[in-house]
């Protein structure tokens, strides 16, 4: 019987954040689950239209930075997001969005929970989403 490798099938890349191999000097890079974890993380951190030769890729959640944290804003935040991300990672069939705001006043936890199509293998990345505060009054400054 001729079992497909997980980790040839899901491709290897540089690791994100960039880092050398102590042993070789080149570029480190990750394989398998943890290489589609870091490609859905740079859609997450890539606004759409950063990229010059890749003007579609990323997701527009700075967007939403200044954004009141309420039912309409999170659900729009969550289907846009999930749009992206299953539009730019072909290697997962599954996403599911969830946040948590409870952790800090000024950070929202945004829990992206997905399944890795060629193994069936659910996983999930949680991705700190962190909200803009108010500026200070101009009586505070002095």
């Amino acid at each position: 019987m001729n079992f497909v490798d997980d980790d040839a099938f899901l491709g290897s890349g540089m690791k994100f954040p960039v880092q050398a191999n102590k042993a070789t000097g080149r570029f480190a890079v990750s394989t398998g689950a943890q290489n589609v974890k870091e490609s859905i993380f740079l859609i997450l951190m890539t606004q759409a239209g950063e990229r010059w030769l890749e003007p579609l890729f990323g997701a527009s959640l700075q967007g939403y930075a200044f954004m009141d944290v309420n039912l309409t804003n999170l659900t729009l935040l969550r289907g846009e997001l999930a749009r992206a991300i299953r539009a730019q990672e072909p290697r997962i069939d599954s996403v599911d969005i969830r946040f948590d705001d409870a952790a800090r006043e000024d950070c929202l936890l945004v829990n992206v929970s997905y399944r890795i199509a060629a193994s069936n293998t659910p996983d999930n990345l949680v991705f700190p989403f962190y909200l803009k505060q108010e500026a200070p009054d101009a009586d505070t400054l002095e």
